[in-house]
């Protein structure tokens, strides 16, 4: 069965941009995965561990044969492949894949919450899910749209605007 799932993409070391829009084209390369929606690049400023650059983030939309654990875990793959290092929370990342949505689940298991935890609070992921899914419905929160107004504080800034265009594959570490 195909599901849509909703995926957060982050990273603020190592060339950003360029490490988030190879893992956005690298999620189209899953198995039984489509890459359906990207949205543009947006800057922001980190949250928790503040003395660190901006973040660079975007949401993508696929669908998926893939089951929630087997997703997650070829997200974690492709942070590994980028670099990613879990050195503390909120840590500097070369990327951060975060599993969004998956369709309308809505649990909690050993390392896996659905929809994930804290997304309504963060600007740099409700913008960019807007800006793909005006409707978006986040299971047990309600709409996308209505938690806007808590994330007025957060500065948050379109840098690049979405292509679903092939991107080139990065030259060094990946």
């Amino acid at each position: 069965m195909k599901i849509t799932a909703t995926i957060g993409l982050g990273a603020n070391l190592n060339d950003p941009t360029a490490q988030v829009e190879y893992a956005l084209s690298e999620l189209g390369r899953l198995p039984g995965t489509r890459l359906l929606e990207r949205s543009s690049l947006y800057a922001s400023a980190p949250v928790g561990h503040v003395d660190q650059p901006d973040f660079i983030n975007a949401v993508a939309q696929v669908e998926t044969e893939l089951a929630p654990r087997a997703l997650l875990a070829a997200l974690l793959d492709i942070e590994h492949r980028h670099g990613r290092e879990r050195s503390f929370r909120n840590a500097p990342r070369t990327l951060d894949l975060d599993l969004l949505l998956y369709g309308d689940a809505h649990f909690h298991e050993d390392g896996l919450t659905l929809p994930h935890p804290r997304m309504q609070e963060r600007g740099f992921v409700l913008l960019p899910l807007l800006e793909i899914a005006p409707d978006a419905v986040i299971p047990g929160h309600g709409r996308a749209a209505g938690w806007l107004a808590a994330c007025a504080d957060q500065s948050v800034v379109v840098v690049a605007s979405a292509t679903l265009q092939p991107r080139p594959p990065l030259t060094g570490r990946v």
